[in-house]
């Protein structure tokens, strides 16, 4: 069960209570926020969603989180709520969450994270006539419909041919709307525009430059540090990301020629060492369960550079996992060996989904 699915049961139990005459709230929230547990408190994930109705319920929030955990604990996936606190739900998943959300990514693949939760909105976006303008409102356009929205788009005016034969942005833009304007109620896409022109950088690499840093801040293009989104090592975080899942994609080629294939289970099995840290594994783990509420958000708050920063994350916590994936030496694979590589898969098919939102490639060899 993903933060996301988590935030959904939760809310369904709030709303069955509300239909079901056991809570009296005039105004339910639109989504109820999960995240790991602060101090004090214990399971997967914790939420405040009871102190949040208390008053508006007129009910004390421990009795109310208390009703809360007896719907809660009738769910599929969840194995035990407490409360504490002043009226914290402190949610623990059943022993096998780990290995269904990988399950949940290889069965929906680059469309993980992808919803309906916007189903139905037509979204208006309205661009300066700039490079990054364009690029920052195709790669929101993209994102928002992986929500399920309708962006329309229109520009100050017409995308430049470079614009769309280099940065691959859509060459049909509507262009008389005047600039300055926009056509709904968000404000006009106005970045911090590109230095010089990021078209010599090539579709992927002028991309990320123009969508990584946030569009307040100064794209590094033109300037003693615009060579590192072409270099292929590890101070170029473009060059990581693609790199982590180049590797996911060699990791199940050379299995394959081993005889194994992926399979969601326990990372370790008896009589293993201790190859790869439960820590490293975990912090993979929450950031894979993590990217739906990324996608969320980048959607609501037309941040491209969230998601970007994101993948940057999912990438380095990879990284440690990789040199354990295979068996070494004459070892056999094992179910922890199949594990991993379903893990690291898992995450492969989580930065090639996102780099793809961005409209950049993910190659499967680099």
């Amino acid at each position: 069960m993903t933060p996301v699915e988590l935030s959904r049961t939760v809310l369904h139990a709030v709303r069955r209570a509300v239909d079901e005459g056991e809570l009296a709230v005039a105004v339910l929230p639109e989504r109820v926020v999960v995240a790991p547990p602060g101090p004090g408190g214990c399971g997967d994930y914790a939420t405040n969603v009871a102190l949040q109705l208390a008053r508006p319920a007129g009910q004390p929030a421990p009795a109310l989180a208390e009703l809360l955990r007896t719907r809660l604990l009738r769910t599929d996936g969840i194995s035990d709520v407490v409360v504490t606190g002043p009226g914290f739900l402190n949610i623990s998943l059943d022993g096998d969450a780990d290995g269904r959300l990988v399950r949940d990514i290889l069965r929906a693949g680059p469309r993980y994270g992808h919803s309906d939760t916007l189903a139905g909105q037509t979204v208006e976006l309205h661009a300066a006539h700039d490079a990054r303008a364009v690029v920052l409102m195709d790669a929101v356009a993209r994102v928002l419909r992986s929500q399920g929205a309708r962006p329309r788009l229109t520009c100050a005016g017409p995308p430049e041919d470079a614009w769309v034969r280099i940065l691959g942005v859509p060459s049909d833009i509507p262009s008389d709307i005047p600039a300055g304007t926009g056509t709904g109620t968000d404000a006009p896409l106005r970045p911090v525009p590109a230095p010089v022109d990021p078209t010599p950088l090539g579709r992927d690499a002028a991309r990320w430059a123009l969508l990584h840093p946030a569009p307040h801040d100064r794209p590094h293009i033109g300037d003693s540090r615009s060579e590192q989104h072409l270099a292929q090592r590890e101070t170029n975080p473009l060059f990581r990301v693609r790199y982590a899942h180049a590797r996911t994609r060699a990791l199940l080629r050379n299995a394959a020629d081993l005889g194994f294939t992926p399979e969601p289970g326990p990372l370790t099995s008896e009589g293993d060492g201790p190859v790869t840290s439960d820590g490293d594994a975990q912090g993979l783990i929450q950031l894979l369960a993590d990217h739906p509420r990324v996608l969320a958000a980048t959607a609501a708050h037309r941040a491209p550079d969230r998601l970007a920063r994101h993948l940057v994350a999912v990438a380095d916590a990879l990284a440690p996992l990789l040199p354990s994936v295979l068996p070494l030496g004459d070892e056999k694979p094992s179910a922890a060996h199949r594990a991993r590589l379903a893990l690291a898969e898992a995450a492969g098919t989580v930065l090639a989904g996102g780099l793809s939102l961005l409209g950049i490639d993910a190659p499967e060899h680099l």
